[in-house]
């Protein structure tokens, strides 16, 4: 088994998210906990195992540390990055997971197709409050939403980039409104008028992740959440800035073609490559 380790959402090594992918030959998937194992050794939140079934076919398992888990959008983006670097041609395939068929791009970038978005509430007073109070951040004439592309998060509008970037949540308040929410994350942003579409930071420390570098899954609802408050147009096209605040900026790209047509994607870099000890198999 020949094994990557890759950052996604980056083109420099040490920035983005990382993740372990792992290729596998043959028809079957080695025993659950040796992958288990695998994923542990290596430490990262997530590790992908793929496996070829065909010539636009794939089927990827995830892994962390501890458990299996259905889906994981940088160690997709990390996995299909590999695949092109082997040789894979750009073009469209299909990736078999425990969540479902993903349909991916392949080109200069990785772009993989998100759950329809939708917006799933619009915050009241108190739980506003209560987000922003959680954050440490001021509130906005920008009413906050919670917003569905395969996971619900809480988009939090910040008034400035300074503010943005000067955030020091406190963790257990965060874990307390996301959970009475039904959020998975608070996704805080501004739209800063460079580069970027906005500049983000994201808060999930009700699932273990006090700060992520790089979110697939809030990107693409704050894409949407953009698009219906009218920050941006539609068929959409976004650049986020993720990671500055952890010392590893990632840039995560998004393709609104329709309200049901959502991609989310970016590039990678590989930082090492090698093979699994046989002893192992």
């Amino acid at each position: 088994m020949k094994y990557y380790i890759v950052d996604a959402f980056t083109d420099k090594p040490f920035g983005g998210n990382p993740a372990g992918v792992v290729l596998l030959e043959g028809n079957t998937y080695p025993d659950e906990n040796l992958m288990l194992k695998i994923a542990a050794e290596f430490r990262y939140s997530e590790t992908a195992f793929v496996q070829q079934n065909g010539r636009d076919e794939f089927t990827i398992r995830y892994f962390t540390p501890c458990s299996e888990v259905e889906l994981c959008g940088h160690a997709t983006i990390a996995s299909f990055f590999v695949l092109k670097h082997m040789g894979l041609p750009d073009g469209q395939y299909r990736g078999h997971t425990n969540a479902g068929l993903l349909s991916i791009v392949v080109g200069e970038k990785v772009m993989m197709q998100m759950a329809k978005p939708r917006i799933v509430a619009t915050l009241g007073a108190e739980d506003i409050e209560e987000v922003y109070r959680s954050v440490g951040a001021n509130p906005t004439e920008i009413h906050p939403q919670v917003v569905y592309s395969g996971l619900p998060d809480i988009m939090l509008p910040i008034a400035t980039l300074a503010e943005l970037q000067s955030l020091q949540p406190d963790m257990e308040a965060v874990t307390a409104v996301t959970r009475r929410l039904d959020a998975v994350s608070v996704h805080a942003f501004v739209c800063s008028g460079d580069e970027y579409t906005a500049h983000v930071r994201d808060f999930a420390p009700l699932y273990g992740v006090p700060e992520e570098s790089a979110t697939g899954t809030a990107n693409a609802a704050l894409t949407y959440y953009l698009v219906q408050n009218g920050f941006v147009g539609a068929p959409a096209e976004c650049r986020f800035l993720q990671g500055e605040a952890m010392g590893r900026p990632s840039v995560v790209a998004t393709r609104m073609e329709s309200e049901a047509t959502i991609y989310v994607g970016g590039t990678a870099a590989i930082v090492a490559e090698g093979t699994l000890s046989p002893r192992l198999i």
